[in-house]
């Protein structure tokens, strides 16, 4: 369930029918609208922070990022374990 809720949000964030800026309805809120547990909405919205797609706005919710979000930056850093590795 929570899949398919993240890709019903993710359809609606790229078709730019939820524009930049639009605050989500609260976890509760969502969950009580499509009779879910609560947990599965917040899934749902985490998965779609981490691929950068929403914004945490504090106590007001989470609202759509500028641009869709797009993909997550990668760190180009490299770990200790790797460079042990390579020796």
């Amino acid at each position: 369930m929570t899949r398919q809720i993240r890709e019903q949000l993710d359809t609606l964030i790229e078709a730019g029918t939820l524009a930049a800026g639009t605050l989500l309805p609260s976890e509760r809120d969502l969950a009580n609208t499509l009779k879910v547990a609560r947990n599965v909405v917040r899934g749902a919205y985490e998965q779609l922070m981490d691929a950068g797609k929403l914004r945490s706005e504090g106590r007001r919710g989470r609202s759509v990022k500028s641009g869709g979000g797009g993909t997550k930056k990668k760190s180009t850093k490299s770990t200790k374990s790797s460079k042990a590795r390579k020796k």
